[in-house]
């Protein structure tokens, strides 16, 4: 995958495995909904969008070039964390999955997933519309050493 030319591209990676999963309504249905644990929950997902680039405190702006390639990037992964978490914030972080997935904002939400998602796969030369991968091959897609 082209995505490790990043210089944080582990970090890359998370992003992207939230957003494609935050993206994708079918996916949220038939996995989340569903209860299969491969994926994580929707928690998973957000916190693997903001944990480790602190996207909850400050805006991807700040990592164009090391884990986003341009600006175009960043203004869209903004957002959809903005979006992403302000659900989470009025359902709580413990909420059910049908709880987000009900929300009057979660649509928009999504929408705005799928556009970072878009951009982001296809500047690393990947198909937007594969399934997400699992939190273990996520793992060791990511692995050091």
């Amino acid at each position: 995958m082209p995505l490790n030319d990043m210089p944080w591209w582990r970090w890359r990676s998370n992003v992207r495995s939230a957003l494609h999963m935050l993206s994708d309504p079918v996916f949220q249905h038939e996995c989340w909904l569903a209860g299969r644990t491969e994926y994580g929950d929707v928690t998973d997902a957000v916190y693997r969008l903001v944990e480790d680039t602190w996207l909850d405190n400050w805006s991807a702006e700040k990592y164009v070039g090391t884990i986003f390639r341009d600006a175009e990037e960043a203004v869209l992964v903004d957002a959809a964390v903005l979006r992403v978490l302000k659900i989470m914030h009025q359902v709580g972080p413990d909420a059910a999955v049908a709880v987000y997935l009900e929300h009057p904002g979660w649509p928009e939400a999504v929408h705005a997933a799928r556009e970072a998602h878009l951009r982001l796969a296809t500047g690393d030369g990947d198909d937007p519309d594969q399934p997400p991968r699992t939190l273990e091959v996520l793992r060791i897609m990511t692995r050091t050493g």
